[in-house]
């Protein structure tokens, strides 16, 4: 019954994760794609860049492409129509547009939280002036932020890409193309689609004084790739300064003193964690965090509380679910601990390292039987993932 049913798993997960070719996915991503003009009071256009349309019929594009625009424009094959602004998250510099009569098929929204480094995607815009162009490359960093992860990539960016789509190799959209850096090889990054999905309540009709999040978000992520830590360190400190009521400032900082150990400043990035979620205690990567960090300083029951209380704002946060089961572990809760990583491949059913996990727990309570079929099961994705558990729970 076991080997029918894995089987049959393994079949259904091969067609459902098939990739798409380039041209399946410029096909199915064309169809959805547009181009946005701003134009100016004297009707001349004084720039462009690219959209997507939503599944609620909207267009959403960066909110730099359609500044200080007197009117704009949408066109898509040779059909232009009149819009206007519906709703604009400045500081994220995420902006939709409300285009009457316009007719196409609506893009596959996805997640940034299952891309992994090294996944290919697709960017689809309008560089140059150059309408509907894709390039291709892979997922080349992730910076967790508040609701997703900014992408860096290796797909193409250059001007008249803003707002442009970045997608997964099924032809998901994971995120809006949004800057480059011009100094830098294959520095190219996108707004993560969940700012996309939070963009009705977030809106404010007029931007704010001084940089926005995103220009002190990009600055951060440029530093980032550099691997300047110092001065990152300092940039993050600055934006906390300039927008202290800012939680993703907070948790920028946060993230800076807890993921650059030789800062050694883990006590500090709790502080700022804490601060952000003062301000938004609704902050599931946040909560995350901070439980990362509890961890590191050996606070397990902090840590598992910390989790648990990311799991409570976001149920499907997987790896909340494979550190809880972690830290469950480690206090010798071995049930709970299979059942958090139980959770973890229930929504992330591909995963290795939870595979991995799950066997060692298996061994730890004697259920030869799964171990061996977690086993089995891991070798299908990672050999020698797979090999390491033989070695320590299987041989044994």
């Amino acid at each position: 019954m076991f080997r029918l049913t894995a089987t049959t798993l393994i079949l259904l997960t091969a067609l459902v994760a098939h990739a798409k070719t380039p041209s399946e996915v410029f096909e199915q991503a064309a169809k959805s794609t547009v181009i946005v003009r701003n134009i100016d009071g004297g009707g001349k256009s004084k720039g462009m860049g690219s959209g997507v349309i939503l599944p609620d019929r909207d267009v959403v594009t960066n909110c730099h492409v359609v500044k200080g625009a007197s009117q704009l424009k949408v066109r898509i094959g040779k059909s232009e129509y009149p819009a206007t602004l519906r709703y604009s998250d400045w500081d994220r510099d995420v902006c939709s547009l409300a285009v009457p009569g316009i007719s196409a098929p609506p893009v596959a929204v996805g997640s940034t939280r299952r891309l992994k480094i090294g996944a290919r995607v697709y960017a689809i815009g309008a560089p140059r002036g150059l309408e509907l162009t894709l390039s291709d490359g892979i997922v080349s960093s992730l910076r967790a932020v508040e609701g997703g992860q900014y992408i860096q990539t290796t797909a193409a960016i250059s001007p008249g890409s803003s707002g442009g789509r970045l997608f997964d190799e099924n032809g998901a959209l994971v995120g809006l193309t949004t800057f480059y850096l011009a100094d830098g090889q294959n520095l190219n990054f996108a707004v993560p689609v969940e700012w996309v999905k939070e963009l009705p309540k977030r809106s404010t009709k007029a931007a704010s004084a001084g940089q926005s999040e995103a220009q002190w978000l990009n600055t951060a992520i440029a530093l980032q790739s550099r691997k300047d830590w110092r001065a990152l360190l300092d940039h993050s400190r600055r934006w906390t300064q300039a927008q202290p009521k800012s939680s993703a400032a907070w948790f920028g900082l946060g993230i800076t003193y807890n993921t650059y150990k030789e800062l050694g400043q883990t006590a500090k990035a709790i502080d700022a964690y804490q601060q952000a979620l003062r301000i938004d205690p609704e902050n599931a990567m946040a909560w995350y965090n901070i439980g990362v960090a509890y961890k590191d300083l050996g606070q397990t029951a902090k840590a598992i509380d910390a989790y648990q209380q990311s799991l409570r704002i976001d149920p499907e946060y997987s790896d909340a679910w494979s550190n809880l089961g972690v830290a469950f572990s480690a206090t010798d809760q071995t049930a709970k601990a299979i059942e958090a990583f139980q959770q973890a491949l229930r929504i992330d059913p591909e995963n290795a390292r939870y595979w991995f996990g799950l066997g060692l727990l298996y061994a730890t309570s004697g259920q030869r039987g799964k171990v061996l079929a977690a086993y089995k099961r891991l070798k299908s994705l990672d050999a020698a993932l797979a090999e390491r558990l033989f070695n320590l729970a299987v041989m044994p």
